[in-house]
């Protein structure tokens, strides 16, 4: 009996030959393709993983093709949170699979974004959606030192731009870029800001901005994501040489400003210019980390996937249901017990990428 399952979007991947996708290309559009492949070594027991999807609303700097998947699993469906909109897709393998395997590709676009402060425009939160966008989450509290600490660095800063400008520049003045922080850290702002060792890696100084941003009433948010191409602006720290992109995660931020929407900003990439860019462990007035600090004020390279904003997420079906600070890696049990995202002997999963010729 053949147990191999083939499911596919409704978006099918075929639809990267059709004409819209040139004009979008020649508007400074990008087409990749990703392909995840998962699997559960050692497998007892009832199986589950949680792989994340691409964003799934389309933006003018991301828009999604189509997904699909394959492998033996006996359960694969595309799921969301209900409060941020994440698309995960969730996979299940029945107690006698023992070489649980999924593979899931996804087609997407991307282009480069770019905020021009020079030309605002009538554009504002509604009041919901900015209460939303400056609430706490379980690691970044918007209170007690993170307040203190964000009333501090914008104290006469007026707007929301200028809040948001002395914030990114006191991250990159202040904080570090620690190579032995695990994976990509997980944004624990409160301990962060009262152990006083400012290190971490994207998930914990772009939490920070997040944070000290929201305690101020600047609408802010996390988007995680992972690259897929190398750097067109030469910056080998900032991208990815390989098609294999498995550890090639990140976390970035968005700050809203009345008048500019939703701006892009990377202080922790800024911290990993100067502490992996060659020759290594560059002066913060090093040429090349004052280009950078420049341009990810307001801008982001898009050689990179957003999956998503989430915070707090609960894997759905999970036998433990552990909270995530958030969904970067891909997730797995095995008869209840859950494998750790970072341990390869544990979740053994590859992610390729590779640039689509249109």
């Amino acid at each position: 009996m053949n147990r191999r399952l083939f499911l596919q979007s409704s978006a099918a991947l075929a639809a990267q030959s059709l004409p819209w996708n040139y004009a979008r290309a020649a508007a400074g559009w990008r087409t990749f393709e990703t392909t995840t492949r998962v699997e559960i070594s050692d497998a007892f027991g009832v199986a589950r993983a949680w792989v994340p999807m691409p964003l799934e609303a389309d933006n003018d700097w991301q828009k999604t093709i189509g997904n699909s998947w394959s492998g033996n699993a006996r359960t694969a469906r595309i799921v969301h949170d209900g409060k941020y909109g994440m698309a995960l897709l969730y996979v299940e393998w029945p107690e006698k699979e023992m070489n649980p395997v999924v593979e899931v590709t996804s087609r997407f676009m991307t282009r480069d974004r770019a905020v021009d402060f020079s030309r605002p425009a009538e554009i504002d939160l509604s009041a919901a959606e900015r209460e939303f966008f400056t609430a706490p989450t379980e690691l970044i509290p918007t209170d007690g030192i993170v307040r203190k600490t964000a009333l501090d660095i914008t104290k006469g800063a007026k707007s929301d731009v200028e809040k948001a400008r002395a914030i990114y520049e006191w991250i990159v003045d202040n904080t570090f870029r620690d190579p032995k922080t695990r994976g990509c850290g997980v944004g624990d702002v409160k301990s962060l800001l009262e152990s006083g060792n400012l290190g971490g890696k994207c998930a914990d100084l772009n939490a920070l901005y997040v944070g000290l941003a929201r305690s101020v009433g600047v609408p802010a948010r996390d988007v995680y994501g992972v690259r897929v191409a190398p750097s067109k602006y030469g910056y080998k720290s900032l991208g990815v040489g390989t098609a294999n992109v498995t550890k090639a995660q990140h976390c970035r931020a968005e700050f809203f400003a009345r008048g500019f929407g939703w701006v892009p900003v990377d202080p922790a990439d800024v911290r990993k210019v100067v502490l992996e860019e060659p020759p290594g462990n560059l002066a913060v007035k090093d040429e090349k980390v004052v280009a950078a600090r420049t341009r990810l004020f307001g801008s982001w390279e898009m050689n990179w996937l957003a999956y998503n904003t989430a915070h707090d997420v609960q894997l759905p079906n999970a036998t433990k249901a552990p909270k995530k600070p958030f969904l970067m890696y891909v997730n797995a049990e095995c008869d209840g017990e859950m494998r750790d995202e970072l341990e390869p002997d544990s979740v053994k999963y590859t992610i390729t990428a590779r640039e689509l010729s249109v």
